[in-house]
């Protein structure tokens, strides 16, 4: 497949994938297959693990491995399938990209470096020995408020200038001047999807590609119908689901993700809310909140599971 082709195939709802652990807050692959099932049943158009809602931080590279070799086998080829690589160590993030094409993945999502807050010629550096180490499509993630450094426009457009793997961006950056002058400058057939959940009817809306939104954790067919809508050209529809959904979006944001969503599929009997320290669940009266909004939308819960 072409990057060309790539750039058309990996368009839609990628869901950005928990990662369920047992009690003992060991892998629990046998849920998490169930999950990637259930995401695909639902519309989602692609599957993404071990980024910011899979809590790569908190796992081992061996057990980032072991989550994204588990989740390929379970996608099985029927929506792309797109790991998050990337690390705060450069040859961690080298092993696991390589890794990534070895298995057979799509693509893969590149973040920036989280807490040593590089300068943008060294991300360029970064980012660019990574893409040259593969063959397959790479996609950038931006996201400042998780690692205190901005992906800059003008980094971003010399990466996909002189890189021609690199064929897109997550960008969970609130500016929305910055992600218009990504496309401005990296050009309007770079794929641009939105990270933030407010932003992805409106990146749509400036020719972005899609969306990675954690919201798709917990409401998979929801999150796909705006982009479905936008794409068969039902602006209306599109809108609509975009103030429906921000109920739910605001309430699985009021403490860091994937602390809420976790909650929630707790709730709905998907997984065990299970985090690894240090994250820990939300609290009593957010998870009251969460409960709540989910019976607003409709969505089944578990009455066994407590709140």
């Amino acid at each position: 497949m072409s990057y060309e082709e790539a750039r058309l195939r990996l368009r839609g709802s990628m869901a950005p994938v928990v990662t369920p652990f047992h009690e003992d807050e060991s892998l629990d692959l046998e849920t998490f297959k169930s999950l990637i099932d259930w995401q695909i049943e639902n519309g989602s158009h692609g599957i993404s693990v071990t980024g910011t809602s899979g809590e790569p931080s908190s796992l081992t590279v061996d057990e980032r491995l072991i989550v994204m070799e588990t989740a390929q086998k379970a996608v099985a080829g029927r929506v792309p399938f797109v790991p998050g690589t990337g690390s705060v160590n450069h040859n961690e993030a080298l092993k696991l990209t390589k890794a990534a094409q070895e298995m057979g993945a799509d693509a893969a999502l590149v973040i920036v470096p989280y807490y040593n807050r590089p300068n943008q010629q060294a991300l360029y550096n970064h980012f660019k020995t990574i893409a040259d180490s593969v063959d397959i499509p790479i996609i950038l993630y931006n996201i400042p408020g998780r690692t205190a450094v901005n992906l800059e426009v003008e980094t971003i457009a010399r990466l996909a200038e002189d890189c021609p793997n690199i064929i897109g961006i997550k960008e969970s950056n609130k500016d929305f001047e910055h992600v218009n002058r990504v496309l401005l400058r990296a050009g309007r057939n770079f794929n641009l999807y939105s990270g933030i959940e407010l932003l992805c009817y409106p990146m749509l809306a400036i020719g972005g590609a899609g969306h990675i939104s954690a919201t798709s954790n917990v409401a998979p067919k929801q999150v796909a119908e705006i982009y479905n809508a936008w794409a068969a050209g039902d602006v209306k529809r599109a809108q609509d689901m975009h103030f429906e959904m921000m109920e739910l979006n605001d309430v699985l944001f009021k403490d860091t993700n994937p602390a809420p969503a976790k909650a929630a599929l707790g709730m709905m009997g998907k997984i065990k809310p299970v985090l690894r320290k240090p994250m820990a669940p939300p609290s009593e009266e957010l998870q009251k909140e969460i409960r709540q909004v989910l019976k607003n939308y409709g969505i089944a819960l578990k009455d066994e599971v407590n709140a």
